[in-house]
């Protein structure tokens, strides 16, 4: 429909064709109204009855909700319509007509539980307050590649189905691969640290993720989004620098195009960009003040791994993003270097929000000897890595990076209570489908 016009774009006076769903009917006798809302917003359509060719009362009256028409007519100032303007039709055409008895209700009177609206989550996008999201989640991804390509990333896209895991271990998904067994890989990091001995130095990647991960929580997802930074000639200090400059500029982002989002959601007099620094906690300390604000039944002891409540006491402690630096190297994957002069402290890092983790990263062992030695210790064989570790003896540079969860990012930005909301269609332990 080339001649259509945007309900935002309609000035009053102009004859023009408007398209989209029949939003909302009321019927007050002599006169009635239909509400049509396009992806621009929303605009009136005025019956009058009495002084209208029949056919197009009725065509516009009979429709039901959230079908798809045309209207073509006048428009004209109105200062009681939600816009200020409205249309008198001359030609209406029904051209998807919708089933009366709908799973749920796109103008969000009669809500839904979540199970329902992903069954549907086409008519659930409807609603302004879920759209309201993507939108955000888009200007996020298109912020972060905005500051990649500042921080002088390429973009590189890696495979996702590969003959090993990147960690090992069993949250892998089997599949066939003519013939042979093959994995949904877990992460791009094995990849994107050949991409820094290529010769391209510093990368970035924005793609799906998968693990086997047996969770059925708010905050876990069997398919994810990550947003992953690798850089040649850098340490894990300035590897923490590039991800506090990536989450900022997406708050930026956010801040500054998605005003009207905000306003829909209810969070743009709430929402702030981080205007300090992120703190760095050390592992030790972290489990100290974790343990003082007695929030766990045991006391957490070196070594262990932070639970979720300790997370969140922790976070409420921080009250703001921050780093967990020098983890145990005991607890961190192979390719976390350890410190030159403390080998049980690793050079891993996770970047947290107050609510839960958003990163993991850490400068990498660059040196084959050691690298090698790393994998016998985790318990994995080398050589079923050969085609990653031989390239590390054909000169690797000093490297670090990191991978930054994309839902979980958009989740804790608008406070979503559950990670679902932030992906189109989920998949979990229970969803395959849609």
């Amino acid at each position: 429909m080339q001649d259509r016009t945007l309900t935002a774009e309609v000035t009053p006076g102009d004859e023009i064709t408007v398209a989209g769903w029949v939003h909302e009917i009321r019927d007050l006798g002599g006169i009635a109204f239909l509400i049509l809302r396009d992806r621009s917003g929303k605009i009136q359509i005025k019956f009058e009855k009495d002084e209208m060719n029949d056919e197009i009362v009725q065509t516009g009256l009979d429709v039901p909700r959230e079908s798809v028409i045309s209207i073509t007519g006048v428009a004209d100032d109105e200062p009681r319509a939600p816009t200020d303007v409205e249309i008198v039709p001359t030609a209406i055409e029904v051209l998807s007509s919708a089933d009366t008895e709908l799973p749920l209700d796109p103008s969000g009177k009669v809500n839904a539980d979540l199970s329902t609206r992903l069954d549907n989550r086409t008519l659930d996008l409807r609603k302004k307050e879920v759209k309201a999201v993507f939108q955000i989640r888009s200007e996020v991804l298109r912020a972060a590649r905005d500051a990649f390509r500042e921080l002088g990333c390429t973009e590189i896209n890696t495979p996702k189905i590969v003959a090993t895991g990147t960690e090992g271990g069993t949250e892998l998904f089997p599949i066939t691969y003519f013939g042979e067994e093959a994995f949904m890989n877990q992460s791009p990091q094995l990849f994107k640290q050949l991409m820094i001995g290529s010769g391209l130095e510093r990368v970035f990647e924005i793609g799906p993720i998968f693990r086997a991960e047996e969770h059925n929580t708010p905050r876990h997802l069997n398919e994810a989004t990550s947003i992953d930074f690798e850089s040649a000639f850098i340490n894990h200090t300035e590897a923490m620098d590039a991800c506090e400059y990536v989450v900022t500029a997406a708050y930026q982002g956010v801040a500054e195009n998605c005003i009207t989002e905000l306003e829909t959601l209810g969070l743009r007099d709430g929402f702030s960009v981080p205007d300090e620094s992120f703190p760095r906690i050390s592992y030790q300390e972290a489990i100290e003040r974790i343990n003082a604000t007695g929030e766990l039944d045991e006391q957490l002891v070196w070594g262990d791994d932070l639970p979720t409540d300790g997370e969140r006491a922790l976070g409420a402690d921080v009250g703001s993003h921050y780093f967990i630096t020098d983890w145990p190297s005991e607890i961190k994957p192979f390719y976390i270097k350890d410190h030159d002069d403390n080998k049980t402290l690793s050079t891993g890092f996770d970047m947290m929000h107050p609510q839960m983790e958003l990163v993991s990263g850490g400068q990498r062992e660059h040196r084959y000897e050691h690298l090698v030695s790393g994998f016998e210790q985790q318990g994995l064989d080398p050589e079923q890595f050969d085609y990653y570790t031989k390239m590390f003896r054909y000169g690797m540079p000093p490297h670090a990076g990191w991978g930054l969860g994309g839902e979980r990012l958009v989740m804790t930005m608008l406070g979503l209570e559950n990670i679902r909301e932030a992906v189109l269609f989920p998949r979990d332990r229970q969803r395959l489908s849609p």
